[in-house]
C-alpha cells in the first residue's frame, strides 16, 4: 500500500490483484513496461517510480529478461528495459495487466498534464487488492483528485483512461483545503479510513 506519505508497504507478499503473480511489485514493474511498449526505462527510473531500490529492480529485470519478456540494451551506464510486444505472450500479458496493475501507470500518465493537480489517490477495492486484503477483482477504478481541477478535463482523462483499462473509471474533485481538513464529510472520512494508492508523476 502507499500512503499518504508516498512510502510502499506491502501487506501480503502474495499479489492480490492478479494471483498468477508473486508480488504487487512485479505487478506493477510489468504494468509500466507493458502498458509504455514505446518507452525504453532504465533501471534507475523505475526504482524511483515504484519506490525501491535500483538492485530490486535490477533484480526483477534479469528474471525477465531470462523469461523473454522484456529486452534489455545498454547506452553507456544506463541498462535500459523495454516490453518484448514480439514475445507469443505479450497481447494476454498486456491486457491482463491493464486489468490488474494498469491504473496505476495509465492514470499517471492522465493526470500527470492535468492543471490544478495537488495530489492523486486511487481508493476503494482497486486500492484494497493493492494493499492485499482479500476480495473480488474490482469492477471499477475510483480516483480521487485534490486541487483546482477543471471537471471537464477531469472527466476527459477519466475516459481516456477508461478506453485503456477497458473498465470503468470514476473521478472525484475536492479541494485541498477540504482533504486537509476534511471535518464531518462522510465521503472523505470513508476514503482516508481504507487504503489509498497515490499516483506518482511518470518518469
Amino acid at each position: 500500500m502507499r500512503t499518504l506519505q508516498g512510502t510502499v508497504q506491502y501487506v501480503q507478499p502474495r499479489s492480490k490483484l492478479l494471483p498468477l503473480l508473486r508480488s504487487p511489485l512485479l505487478g506493477e514493474l510489468l504494468a509500466w513496461l507493458y502498458l509504455h511498449p514505446e518507452k525504453d526505462y532504465s533501471v534507475t527510473e523505475l526504482a524511483q517510480l515504484l519506490h525501491v531500490s535500483a538492485s530490486t529492480i535490477s533484480r526483477e529485470a534479469g528474471h525477465l529478461a531470462g523469461s523473454g519478456l522484456v529486452l534489455e540494451r545498454r547506452r553507456g551506464n544506463l541498462r535500459l528495459l523495454r516490453a518484448d510486444v514480439g514475445h507469443r505472450l505479450a497481447r494476454p500479458l498486456t491486457e491482463l495487466l491493464a486489468l490488474s496493475y494498469g491504473p496505476a501507470a495509465v492514470l499517471a500518465d492522465q493526470l500527470s498534464s492535468l492543471n490544478g493537480v495537488e495530489r492523486a489517490y486511487i481508493y476503494g477495492s482497486w486500492a484494497a487488492r493493492y494493499a492485499g486484503e482479500p476480495g473480488p477483482p474490482p469492477e471499477d477504478i475510483d480516483v480521487l483528485v485534490v486541487g483546482e481541477v477543471d471537471e471537464d478535463e477531469l472527466a476527459d482523462r477519466a475516459r481516456a483512461a477508461e478506453r485503456k483499462l477497458g473498465r470503468e473509471v470514476n473521478a472525484h474533485r475536492v479541494s485541498v483545503s477540504a482533504w486537509r481538513s476534511p471535518g464531518d464529510d462522510p465521503f472523505l472520512g470513508s476514503v482516508r479510513s481504507r487504503p489509498l494508492f497515490e499516483i506518482g508523476d511518470p518518469p
